[in-house]
């Protein structure tokens, strides 16, 4: 679908003045794994300056996606997928396990941190899901935003979404669920029921709901590609122009996918510690998400940590911040764990959407407790 001349012009004239250019392109239904590498071409493409701030829609084939600090096989049933053809993906955000077919829209946003002159994390997030949701409001169903990073109709989620910066550079994604098959969502996730239990649900189906249900039927695609392109339009004062998919973004694409994104190493992700031996762990839900730590001790008796892996659905900016923050406990002294979580943060400037720094730090102090036993 191409933004037509008509909507470029309606666009414009209700963003009279100096509003930010955003490039609007539609990558069609790709291989889960080629979506995010485009994801991640967006993002290099932008910090090189060859391409604007953009507005992208893109679709998938049935696909099961874990977010970027989550265990695959923990949250996906990964025999079932792949006995029925159903694709296995890793997003380049945080956030938890999603089921994605044709019958949902997604949606990204890269701009330069400037351009909406927000600084914050977790305000931009809110400002582009309030702009989403108004948008789908046209549509005739009562979208909300819901913080942290969902958009919900009478408390069922219609689309989550989430995001980073990269450098100045920030990218940011939704969904929204057009139409979807209960079934095959269920059987290809495995939904923890400590999460169902703090939405009072009985079942992962019931916290979801489409615009098929709500409108009796499924909107066209491009109505409701419309319908969020107006949202943005007034919600952030930009102007959605119709552009094109440029030959440098599907050649860094198709490199991503080949030499990282697409390969089953980067989608494999880590193991699921609850499955190593040696590692003691802790949870903590958070209002910025699940944090879970696993730790090794070495020394005799234990005195430092050996190994730390940190998994969960939250989201931190930049994208390697845990990767870090696992190599800063590495060799710490259990004493000063806490202490060593905390100078991360402060000397790091990371920013964690909706979670603190507290948060990791008693989730580690917890972990070490387990594995003291």
């Amino acid at each position: 679908m191409s933004w037509s001349n008509e909507a470029d012009e309606r666009m414009a004239r209700m963003n009279r003045g100096p509003s930010p250019v955003f490039r609007v392109i539609d990558t069609g239904i790709r291989d889960g794994r080629r979506q995010i590498a485009f994801d991640q071409a967006m993002i290099d493409a932008h910090q090189a300056g060859s391409i604007g701030d953009t507005i992208r829609f893109l679709r998938f084939p049935p696909t099961a996606l874990v977010g970027r600090h989550q265990s695959l096989e923990r949250e996906v049933r990964v025999d079932h997928c792949r006995a029925n053809g159903t694709g296995l993906a890793r997003r380049i955000t945080g956030g938890g396990a999603i089921y994605f077919d044709p019958g949902q829209l997604g949606w990204c946003l890269v701009f330069h941190r400037s351009t909406l002159g927000i600084a914050s994390l977790e305000e931009l997030a809110r400002r582009i899901c309030e702009a989403a949701a108004a948008g789908l409001r046209r549509l005739g169903v009562d979208a909300r935003y819901r913080p942290r990073n969902d958009i919900e109709v009478d408390g069922r989620k219609l689309g989550g979404t989430g995001g980073f910066f990269d450098g100045d550079t920030l990218f940011y994604q939704g969904t929204v669920l057009v139409d979807l098959d209960p079934r095959a969502m269920l059987d290809a996730l495995k939904v923890p029921e400590d999460k169902l239990a703090r939405h009072g649900l009985d079942s992962a189906a019931g916290r979801v709901v489409t615009l098929k249900a709500l409108l009796g039927s499924a909107p066209p695609m491009a109505a409701v590609q419309e319908a969020l392109l107006a949202g943005f339009a007034e919600g952030l004062a930009i102007a959605p122009m119709g552009g094109t998919i440029t030959a440098e973004e599907e050649a860094l694409a198709l490199r991503l996918h080949d030499e990282e994104i697409g390969t089953e190493a980067f989608v494999a992700g880590p193991a699921d510690p609850a499955a190593v031996e040696g590692l003691g762990g802790a949870s903590a839900t958070t209002p910025g998400g699940t944090i879970t730590v696993h730790i090794r001790l070495e020394g005799t008796p234990p005195s430092r940590i050996r190994e730390a892996l940190v998994t969960g659905d939250f989201f931190v900016t930049p994208p390697r911040t845990i990767l870090d923050l696992e190599s800063a406990l590495r060799g710490a002294a259990l004493e000063d764990a806490g202490d060593t979580v905390e100078r991360f943060f402060a000397r790091s400037g990371v920013s964690v959407l909706s979670a603190a720094p507290a948060d990791f730090r008693r989730t580690v102090e917890a972990a070490i407790a387990a594995a003291r036993g």
